[in-house]
C-alpha cells in the first residue's frame, strides 16, 4: 500500500463507461482493457457499470451464460487483474445465478489483494413501462437484495447501490447515517430516464447526503437492441460535476477529497437534523366527505 492509500484523505478515482453486448467473453475483454487504462493514469478505484458481465434481455439466454459465484468468470478475472493493478477495483455488478429460477444483480467491491471486501445485491427492481413502449421487468429474473451495503476503503466509507435504487433516497440516507462519505451508483440508465433525471438524480442524492457519488454507466446502442444513457458522473458534496463521460466507452477520473465532505456536511449540517414524525392522516374534513 503507498503512502497516500495509507495516510491520506485524498484518492482519485475512475468510472470505466462501457457499451455492454450479449457475450461474457467481449464484456470482460472491453472491461479489462479500460480498467487498464485507468490504471495507468494512477487511479486508486476504478467502478465499472452495472452489468458489467452481460448485457442481455432475454431471461432464457439470460440463465445460459450465468453461473453462481463460484464459477463466475468475469468476477475471476477481476479479481486476479485487481491484485495485478494494486487498486481497488468496484464492479458496479454482475448477473450471478443464486438458484435455477433466479439471479441476484450483485456488486463486488475487491481489494488490491484481489479479496472481495464487499458484496450488493440491488434492492429496488426496475419493473416499468416507458412512454416509448419499452418494458422492463427486473423481477422476473432477479432476487431483490434485502441490505444496504457499507465498504470501508482506506480513505473512506463506500455506501453501496445499483442503477434504479437511484430514485429511492431513504437508502442513500441509511448509507450516510452509517457513515458512507462516498456513494456509488453504477447504472444502466435506459435513454428516455436518462436524458430526464440522471444528471438530477444524482447530484440531489449527493447533495441531501453531502457526499460524493460515484456513478459508471452503460452507454450508446446495445446488441440486444438497447439504448442507455452514458454520461457517467463524479458528483461532489455540494452538487459540483468533477467528470463526466459522453455516451460512447471511456474513462473519466477525479480526485475525491474527503474535506469537501466535512465542509459540506458542516455549512448544510442536514443529517443532524433528521426527525421522526407521525405518517400523513386524513384531515377531520376529508374523512367527513
Amino acid at each position: 500500500m503507498t503512502a497516500k492509500m495509507a495516510g491520506s484523505r485524498k484518492f482519485t478515482a475512475a468510472c470505466v463507461q462501457m457499451q455492454g453486448t450479449r457475450s461474457v467473453d467481449r464484456n470482460i475483454e472491453a472491461a479489462v482493457a479500460l480498467i487498464r487504462e485507468a490504471a495507468k493514469r494512477g487511479v486508486d478505484y476504478v467502478q465499472t457499470p452495472e452489468q458489467t458481465g452481460i448485457m442481455e434481455l432475454q431471461r432464457a439466454k439470460l440463465f445460459e451464460s450465468i453461473t453462481d459465484e463460484e464459477n463466475d468468470k468475469a468476477l475471476a478475472v477481476f479479481r486476479k487483474l485487481a491484485a495485478e493493478l494494486g487498486i481497488w477495483l468496484h464492479v458496479g455488478s454482475l448477473a450471478i445465478r443464486v438458484s435455477e429460477t433466479q439471479g441476484a444483480n450483485r456488486a463486488f467491491v475487491i481489494d488490491p489483494q484481489g479479496v472481495i471486501a464487499a458484496r450488493y445485491d440491488k434492492i429496488h427492481m426496475f419493473d416499468v413501462d416507458l412512454p416509448n413502449g419499452e418494458t422492463y421487468r427486473e423481477s422476473a429474473t432477479y432476487r431483490s437484495g434485502t441490505a444496504a451495503v457499507v465498504a470501508d476503503l482506506p480513505w473512506a466509507r463506500l455506501g453501496l447501490s445499483i442503477c434504479y435504487d437511484i430514485r429511492f433516497p431513504y437508502l442513500y440516507r441509511a448509507l450516510a447515517k452509517a457513515g458512507a462519505t462516498v456513494l456509488s451508483a453504477p447504472a444502466a440508465f435506459t435513454k428516455v430516464t436518462g436524458e430526464a433525471h440522471w444528471h438530477l438524480l444524482q447530484r440531489a442524492r449527493a447533495v441531501e447526503n453531502g457526499a460524493f457519488l460515484i456513478s459508471a454507466a452503460q452507454g450508446g446502442m446495445h446488441e440486444n437492441g438497447r439504448a442507455t444513457y452514458g454520461h457517467s458522473l463524479i458528483v461532489a458534496p455540494w452538487g459540483e460535476v468533477l467528470a463526466e463521460a459522453g455516451t460512447e466507452p471511456e474513462v473519466i477520473v477525479a480526485e475525491i477529497d474527503l474535506a469537501k465532505v466535512e465542509e459540506a456536511r458542516g455549512r448544510v449540517p442536514s443529517l443532524t437534523h433528521d426527525r421522526t414524525f407521525q405518517p400523513p392522516v386524513e384531515t377531520q374534513e376529508r374523512r367527513a366527505s
